[in-house]
């Protein structure tokens, strides 16, 4: 029988309530309908710069749902990890940031 291997970043996992559940699905839900509506915007023919300031508005919103979760990320996982004696978080969180800042 063959052993079912996991990636290192599916093992780990956030209890969050419902409540931040809640908040961040409904974030990520606005964007999906920002999102959809640039499509409809190129299907039908839109100005450029239209769709180009609804695409920035779809990054700003991604970053800020980032920042949400970064934080909620810091104050939770990160300062328990750190805690616990888990440095190698912080090397974790440096990379992330750095992949947050390209």
């Amino acid at each position: 029988m063959k052993e079912e291997k996991k990636c290192s970043r599916c093992e780990k996992q956030t209890l969050r309530s419902d409540e931040q559940k809640k908040k961040l699905i409904n974030r990520l839900k606005r964007i999906e309908g920002q999102v959809c509506g640039i499509q409809r915007m190129i299907e039908q023919d839109a100005y450029c710069n239209d769709i180009l300031i609804q695409s920035a508005a779809v990054n700003a919103a991604m970053n800020a749902f980032n920042k949400e979760l970064l934080a909620s990320h810091i104050r939770s996982c990160v300062a328990r990890d750190i805690r616990e004696g888990k440095d190698e978080v912080i090397d974790e969180l440096v990379l992330t940031l750095q992949k947050l800042m390209k």
